[in-house]
């Protein structure tokens, strides 16, 4: 289709053996050059790696086309290092490559609205950058779904109009829920990642999950604002050229330059 594209959700760990294995179920390989030659393919400008490195760690290191959020979890909330932790995320928030913070909720067994995150938004207010939040459901069964239901991202939201907030995945499977909280929210928005894992063939997929992609249209068009939505994979848990093809064929056709590229470019405060 030619037009530029922002992955606005992947996660970035070369060597990791799990990683290693999802990228070559997703029919990729978990390096630096695949994935720059991948981007160059799909036309993929710029990537936010949503880092699952500790807080301290230097991610800032991450190549020129990836942008990151600073991850929050349960390790920062520790109240031995909670102090630390916000000032390490004072300093990656300082920084250009940083787009904003990511907190993994659910994996962390804390609600949202928690007086612990509220040094967190406070920073993502001063520096004017978003606060992704995993919604949904999680990679294993040791974190809890009652932390990342989508209602728990409200209160949040209404305690501070001034932080622009990102439901990560849209809150699946409770799109219901999620459109409620993007739709009624002015800074709430939400990212359509990890709705599918592995190597994606589009069309048998729009033929299985046919009850999912009608969810996923009726909810999305309920928000009756596409610019509130950004596109993602959650590489290595899926592939790019699939996931692309997927959204080019169930969104509407004019909004599809907002999807893939100018939201997440004004949400995150991109330069590409």
């Amino acid at each position: 289709m030619g037009m530029k594209i922002i992955d606005a959700h992947i996660h970035y760990w070369i060597g990791h053996a799990h990683f290693d294995q999802l990228a070559q179920e997703s029919g990729h390989e978990n390096s630096e050059e695949h994935l720059k030659s991948v981007f160059e393919k799909e036309g993929i400008v710029r990537a936010i790696v949503m880092s699952n490195l500790k807080m301290e760690s230097n991610i800032s290191s991450f190549p020129d086309f990836l942008s990151y959020c600073a991850g929050i979890g349960q390790d920062a909330l520790d109240s031995i290092q909670i102090d630390a932790s916000i000032a390490m995320a004072e300093k990656h928030l300082a920084l250009p490559k940083c787009a904003g913070l990511k907190i993994y909720a659910g994996y962390t067994h804390i609600k949202l609205d928690d007086p612990v995150y509220t040094p967190f938004y406070e920073l993502a207010k001063k520096y004017d950058k978003p606060v992704a939040v995993h919604m949904g459901v999680t990679a294993h069964s040791r974190a809890l779904l009652k932390y990342c239901h989508p209602m728990q991202l409200d209160p949040v939201a209404v305690a501070f109009p001034d932080v622009q907030f990102v439901m990560c995945h849209f809150g699946n499977p409770w799109m219901m829920d999620a459109a409620a909280v993007v739709e009624k929210n002015n800074n709430v928005a939400a990212d359509l990642s990890g709705l599918v894992a592995g190597k994606l063939d589009v069309d048998s997929f729009l033929q299985k999950q046919s009850g999912y992609i009608e969810q996923l249209k009726t909810w999305t068009a309920f928000v009756e604002n596409y610019k509130k939505f950004l596109f993602g994979t959650d590489w290595p848990l899926t592939g790019f050229g699939g996931y692309i093809r997927l959204f080019e064929r169930i969104l509407p056709e004019e909004h599809l330059e907002d999807f893939f590229y100018n939201n997440a470019k004004r949400i995150y405060r991109l330069d590409c």
